[in-house]
């Protein structure tokens, strides 16, 4: 009967366990503190930039509501109706491959002394294949002062991960991007950070 009640427990433990590794990401943001801009209050609503890379939809809903959500943790409350800032989201999605190397590589030394002298050849190959592709996700976020269309914060997060990997799905990238982006709002103007 204790090893029932325990079997849930133990479930939750076990997929905490599973985090998903990502890998680090590269953030810029500028701001105007410095022009007496307040930061983490009033109202706000998210919407898609017209010229995001990333149509509407379900691609971009997972990003709308990470912004959103580190939006409402730093202070700001959600209205769709007459907010005092807009965040304008763009999502841009990269594929490439990275630069192929030889597969063999060659070495040749020498060396002398009192001993003798002798040449050594050493041929390597790589057996493990090319690089994988990667995909690169950035999330870009432009906040805009509704009263006078001022640009108080804008804000970029790029990550590269390997295509097909948990951290290449637009769920996963979305939220470490919003983070990380959004990690010490609004923070250093002009300063690129890397979160791990």
């Amino acid at each position: 009967m204790k090893i029932n009640r325990l079997l849930p427990l133990f479930a939750l433990s076990m997929l905490s366990a599973c985090v998903v590794p990502t890998g680090p990401v590269e953030v810029t943001r500028f701001n105007r503190a410095a022009e007496g801009v307040t930061y983490g209050s009033g109202s706000y609503f998210v919407e898609l930039a017209p010229d995001s890379a990333v149509g509407g939809g379900l691609v971009a809903s997972p990003y709308l509501s990470a912004v959103s959500r580190e939006m409402q943790r730093v202070g700001y409350t959600e209205k769709s109706i007459s907010p005092y800032i807009v965040a304008e989201v763009r999502i841009g999605v990269a594929n490439y491959q990275p630069e192929r190397r030889s597969p063999v590589s060659v070495g040749v030394g020498g060396s002398t002394g009192s001993y003798g002298s002798g040449v050594g050849l050493g041929v390597g190959i790589n057996l493990g294949g090319g690089p994988k592709a990667q995909v690169e996700t950035t999330l870009d976020v432009r906040i805009v002062r509704r009263s006078d269309n001022l640009v108080i914060f804008e804000g970029k997060a790029v990550q590269a991960a390997k295509a097909g990997s948990p951290a290449a799905q637009p769920g996963i990238a979305a939220s470490k991007l919003a983070a990380a982006l959004f990690q010490g709002f609004p923070g250093k103007s002009g300063e690129t950070i890397r979160v791990p």
